[in-house]
């Protein structure tokens, strides 16, 4: 069967199991996304125009919320609209798009968080070098290191999938994933099988990393009061954040590839969207509500906003 992007097409059966309710998930699911829109959006829009938030963990927070966006927007549109349809299906060209912006929003979540881990880590454990090791300079280039390392992570996956022949067209998944793609294959998939162990290997060390990381935190943050409110401040959020999308995600790999989804359709379904909509409803509510400095900007943008519309 050839990968025609014109004529192939892809049946996705996550939602035999749930059709039925179909018009209340909907709903739900328009609701959620217009709120994990409008509070990704409003925290990104308040670190641009507030220049007193222009400090490397909140431009570390708005890289954090634009990728939360981009998750978000590569799985509700397509979920949306299979809920209103009688069949979903997608185009060869539409699920590898689809496929790949959620790919490339995983491994950019937690080579983010990674980031941001070294961004506390440098705050707490040398405060004094801070400012001389955090220019602005090394934010933009830790920004761009995030997004072009999953970019080329990506890629990679990308070529070695679109080279595979398929046999099949079935996808028992919500949407369209690279190794469900992959488990469609006519051939041998050692080398994809290989290059995904070696993304896991990859970002295992980077969960390390901040593991290590927040050793150093922890203990620098018990010798002083002000330590401490520093790390509760800024550093619970991320580690709330890091151990839901890293749980999600793992319990994700693990289904896919060990579990036979059709005797457990529901849970999969769960375990497969928890990564996608968890996340980037989860960390603008909890960094928004946590992060004393920006909350009261974002009163202030809001008053100012309103005020102005009530003079209007």
């Amino acid at each position: 069967m050839e990968n025609s992007s014109t004529e192939f097409i892809f049946v996705l059966h996550g939602l035999n199991d749930t059709m039925t309710n179909k018009h209340i998930y909907f709903a739900l699911g328009v609701v959620v996304y217009i709120i994990t829109l409008f509070i990704n959006l409003t925290l990104v829009i308040t670190v641009i125009l507030d220049k007193t938030l222009h400090e490397p963990m909140y431009f570390f927070l708005c890289n954090l919320f634009v990728n939360g966006i981009c998750g978000a927007s590569a799985f509700y549109p397509k979920i949306l609209d299979d809920l209103l349809s009688d069949s979903q299906i997608i185009s060869y060209i539409a699920c590898q798009t689809q496929m790949y912006v959620i790919f490339c929003y995983a491994l950019c979540e937690l080579t983010c968080l990674t980031v941001m881990a070294y961004d506390r880590y440098l705050a707490i454990c040398k405060p004094l070098e801070y400012l001389c090791i955090m220019t602005h300079q090394k934010v933009m280039k830790l920004l761009a290191f995030s997004w072009l390392f999953s970019f080329l992570q990506t890629a990679i996956a990308a070529v070695l999938t679109a080279s595979v022949p398929l046999c099949g067209n079935d996808i028992e998944k919500l949407y369209c994933s690279n190794w469900e793609v992959v488990k469609l294959s006519c051939t041998d998939v050692s080398m994809m099988d290989i290059y995904g162990k070696l993304l896991i290997i990859c970002h295992v060390s980077e969960v390390t990393f901040v593991i290590v990381s927040y050793t150093y935190i922890i203990r620098a943050s018990l010798q002083s009061k002000t330590g401490r409110v520093k790390f509760m401040q800024t550093c619970v959020p991320h580690l709330i954040t890091l151990t839901n999308f890293t749980v999600s995600l793992l319990f994700d790999i693990i289904y896919s590839r060990y579990v036979k989804t059709q005797e457990r359709q529901a849970l999969h379904n769960i375990m497969s969207m928890e990564f996608l909509l968890v996340p980037p409803l989860l960390n603008p509510i909890i960094y928004g509500m946590k992060l004393t400095q920006m909350r009261h900007q974002i009163v202030k943008i809001y008053n100012r906003s309103l005020k102005a519309l009530r003079q209007g």
